[in-house]
C-alpha cells in the first residue's frame, strides 16, 4: 500500500501523506510515487489542480533521513531532487492544507505552492543548521524574497520554530484555521481554482511565475552544490547520528 494516496474529485487531485507512523517523513519511494503523480497530472487534462496535503495532526515531519542519505548522490537520478524540479517547473496551480509539523521540506516545499491554507496547531521548523546542512528547495530566495532577509535569517540560521500566525504574517499561509476546517478549506479552494478557465488560470500563473523561477532553478542547484558537500563532513555526520539517537 502506497504512503501518497490519490484522489481526484470535480478536477482536483489530492496527494495526502499517509505515512502516520513516521509522522509522514517522506522516504524515497513517497518521492518516486509524488513525482509520478505530478509528471502525469501536468499532462493530464482532467486535472485542473493539486492539493498536497498531510493528516489532521502532521503534515509531514521532512526527510526520511536514513532513507535520504541512503539514496546516494544528490544527483538528477535522486527522487528527491527531481521532486524539487518538477515541483518548481508544475504548471498548474497547487494548493496545500498544513496541520501540525511541518518540518524541513514540509515547509520549504510550501513555497513552491500557489495557495496554503494552515491549522491553527500547524508548527513549521527549518533545522538545516541544526544538523550541519543548509537551506534546499530553493528556499535561500524564496523566504528572503517573500518574508524578509532577517526573518529569513532568523528561521534558515538559528532553525528556531514557529507557528500558524507567525506563517501567516510572512506571507507563507494564506489562513489559518481550526485543524478540523484546514483540508476543507483547501479543498474548497482548490474546487474553486478548478472551476475556473484552465488556460487563463495556469497562464497567470506562468506569469507570476515568469520572473523569479529561472533564479529559483539555479539556487536549487547551487543549494544542492553546498548540500551534498555539507552532508559528507564529520559535523553533519556527527549531528545526525546523534539525531538517530535520540
Amino acid at each position: 500500500m502506497s504512503d501518497i494516496t490519490q484522489q481526484t474529485t470535480q478536477g482536483v487531485l489530492q496527494l495526502s501523506l499517509n505515512r502516520p507512523q513516521k509522522k509522514n517523513a517522506l522516504s524515497q519511494q513517497m518521492y518516486r510515487d509524488l513525482n509520478n503523480a505530478l509528471i502525469q497530472a501536468a499532462t493530464d487534462p482532467a486535472v485542473k489542480v493539486v492539493l498536497l496535503q498531510g493528516s489532521a495532526d502532521c503534515f509531514s515531519a521532512g526527510n526520511d533521513l536514513q532513507d535520504f542519505i541512503g539514496a546516494g548522490e544528490l544527483n538528477s537520478q535522486h527522487p528527491t531532487v527531481q521532486f524539487l524540479y518538477i515541483l518548481a517547473q508544475f504548471p498548474k496551480p497547487v494548493v496545500a492544507a498544513v496541520a501540525g509539523l511541518a518540518i524541513g521540506i514540509g515547509t520549504t516545499v510550501l513555497l513552491h505552492c500557489d495557495l496554503v491554507y494552515a491549522a491553527d496547531n500547524a508548527r513549521f521548523q527549518l533545522p538545516f543548521t541544526q544538523l550541519g546542512l543548509c537551506p534546499e528547495a530553493g528556499s535561500s530566495v524564496l523566504l528572503p524574497n517573500l518574508a524578509g532577509y532577517q526573518r529569513s535569517a532568523q528561521y534558515l540560521l538559528l532553525g528556531e520554530a514557529f507557528g500558524a500566525t507567525v506563517a501567516a504574517q510572512m506571507g507563507l499561509v494564506n489562513q489559518v484555521v481550526t485543524n478540523t476546517e484546514v483540508c476543507a478549506l483547501a479543498l474548497e479552494k482548490a474546487l474553486k481554482l478548478a472551476a475556473l478557465p484552465a488556460d487563463a488560470v495556469q497562464s497567470s500563473k506562468a506569469l507570476l511565475k515568469r520572473n523569479a523561477q529561472p533564479l529559483t532553478l539555479e539556487t536549487i542547484a547551487t543549494e544542492l552544490v553546498q548540500f551534498q558537500r555539507l552532508l559528507n563532513t564529520d559535523e553533519c555526520q556527527q549531528r545526525i547520528a546523534a539525531f538517530f539517537q535520540r
